[in-house]
């Protein structure tokens, strides 16, 4: 009987950090939509999204950000309970816990032209590598259990979307064409992945 309660609350406290995840990744992409109403001055196909924290309602941006560090951190937790144990998938696993700590320091470290603005474009860098290392490895690891393995093609899928999403974001930013609509890209398939896993989680939660 202990058992059986110690696995109810197991599976119910895997729901609630699906349903957590869900909740904060679906605050990012209203928060992230909502600033470009609130910052129409901003060229949508020229500027990064992470400008939208300097300036009139920075706040804003930086809640996101905030609250996607937190989504990542409710995945992590999640998938240590009930994600696949290859080693694969754990090291996918620590690498979305990087991320959740790059994107917290993300908020608190703004862009611009000063240190301050150095710290952010390197967390950049080691968020995005981060998030396409974690989405493959994941991708690979769901395949060794049972309970993941029909979503090894819908995750395979956006993992590969995230690296042509990155390639165009490094081409048009080295060319300079049209920057903003691919980092708008890139974020958009992130959104993705994160939700795809979180709903995935929540649904082996109610199993």
């Amino acid at each position: 009987m202990r058992k059986l309660e110690v696995g109810k609350g197991s599976r119910f406290t895997t729901k609630s950090l699906a349903t957590t995840a869900i909740a904060c990744f679906a605050y990012f992409a209203i928060a992230l939509l909502l600033m470009h109403a609130l910052r129409p001055e901003r060229g949508v196909a020229s500027t990064y999204i992470s400008g939208y924290a300097v300036g009139p309602y920075g706040w804003v941006m930086t809640t996101a950000w905030l609250a996607a560090s937190t989504g990542c951190l409710m995945l992590v937790l999640g998938l240590a309970r009930t994600g696949p144990r290859s080693a694969a998938a754990r090291l996918g696993t620590l690498l979305l816990a990087i991320v959740s700590i790059g994107l917290l320091l993300t908020a608190i470290f703004p862009p611009g032209p000063t240190r301050s603005g150095e710290i952010h474009s390197a967390l950049f860098l080691v968020n995005v590598l981060s998030v396409l290392l974690a989405s493959v490895l994941l991708a690979v690891g769901f395949g060794s259990d049972s309970r993941w393995r029909s979503f090894r093609r819908t995750a395979a899928t956006l993992a590969s979307l995230l690296v042509v999403a990155f390639v165009l974001m490094f081409l048009t930013a080295y060319t300079e064409v049209l920057p903003g609509l691919a980092n708008r890209f890139f974020v958009t398939v992130l959104v993705g992945w994160w939700l795809a896993i979180s709903i995935k989680l929540h649904a082996l939660a109610r199993e």
